[in-house]
């Protein structure tokens, strides 16, 4: 299908139309046009002949296809927005098709374990940084792609497809991936942001996932204000400790990517994890909880790899910890509060 715009720059890739995709998409499209990789082909077909996902409307400029080499030659820019679980077997898809020429962003909120063959998390007991990957440390392992970037702050997709008003970091080393992901996404209701530490923005918007959920399990247990301020600033303390042991600067988890989204997502029934929180604390189990839900909440996953890490480094992270047990132990909501509220905190803050 032929893209409608008759400018000669090139189009921007999109791989992956879920919620948040679909969105960045959106928005893309407003300034360029965007080709949008997707696996099913009904779901080519309606981007190509209705201009919807999902049965959403989308933008005119957007042209969907199933072929990763069609789409790299076609673009030099290229987003990659797909669930941390399929993160690596799309990368590896793409990976003969990806050149050094190519400026790749991705905008995934998750981690990758990375074992030996044949090894699973229970195999091991204890992981350290080098078994946990970054999905920017997943491009560089698996491509040769450069210049690698990310999209991390308080970017709910329903808000952002609606157009209102919001902002994200685009964080990379290269000051390039920078400037072309501010060019090409900002706008008068879009603010972009820079960040050179990726691995401390990607890591704020993987570890508020922890927090969200059990912000959720608060809301769910009908508890008030002063409980959801005491999770948030707690929370953030615990955030900025496993960060840094994962090699993050604290500059990027005070910053939009951390607190910003930490507090949207603790705020939002928007956020799928806020949302798995929620339903547990009304007394759903789990696999109910994830079996009806679209799309994954990246937390699920985030608690079981931070509480393995913890363990191994024999740090302390009370409410990883609980929340563990709450999704994994059968202990009750109620029981994992009770413990946090008499956790011997003695100091506020004890990192600056």
């Amino acid at each position: 299908m032929a893209l409608k715009n008759s400018s000669k720059e090139k189009p921007v890739g999109v791989v992956g139309m879920g919620s948040f995709g679909t969105a960045i998409a959106n928005m893309l499209a407003e300034k360029s046009n965007v080709i949008a990789f997707v696996r099913r082909s009904e779901v080519e077909d309606e981007i190509n002949q209705k201009h919807q996902v999902d049965g959403l409307d989308i933008h005119p400029n957007i042209i969907g296809t199933q072929d990763p080499e069609f789409l790299c030659k076609s673009c030099d820019t290229i987003f990659f927005m797909v669930p941390s679980s399929a993160f690596q077997e799309v990368i590896r898809s793409f990976s003969p098709y990806l050149y050094p020429y190519h400026l790749v962003i991705h905008g995934t909120k998750g981690l990758c374990l990375d074992l030996p063959e044949g090894k699973k998390l229970e195999d091991i007991g204890v992981i350290n940084r080098g078994n946990i990957l970054t999905m920017s440390e997943v491009i560089l392992k698996e491509t040769v792609a450069i210049r690698v970037g990310c999209l991390a702050g308080p970017n709910l997709a329903r808000e952002l497809y609606l157009g209102q008003p919001a902002a994200t970091v685009v964080a990379s080393k290269y000051n390039e991936v920078i400037l072309e992901g501010q060019r090409l996404l900002r706008s008068d209701k879009f603010q972009v942001y820079g960040n050179s530490d990726i691995v401390g923005v990607e890591l704020s918007g993987v570890l508020k996932n922890i927090i969200a959920i059990a912000a959720g399990a608060l809301a769910g247990l009908g508890l008030g204000e002063n409980a959801k301020g005491l999770l948030i600033s707690r929370g953030m303390v615990e955030l900025v400790y496993l960060g840094n042991a994962l090699g993050g600067s604290l500059k990027s988890f005070i910053g939009l990517a951390g607190i910003g989204d930490l507090v949207a997502t603790c705020n939002s029934t928007l956020s799928r994890n806020y949302t798995v929180g929620f339903r547990l604390a009304k007394g759903e189990k789990l696999d109910e909880i994830m079996n009806s839900m679209a799309e994954v909440a990246e937390g699920i996953n985030t608690v079981r790899l931070m509480k393995t890490f913890v363990e191994g480094k024999g740090m302390r992270a009370p409410i990883t910890e609980n929340l563990y047990k709450v999704l994994f132990e059968d202990l009750k909501i109620e029981e994992a509060l009770q413990y946090l509220m008499k956790y011997p905190f003695s100091v506020d803050i004890d990192f600056l």
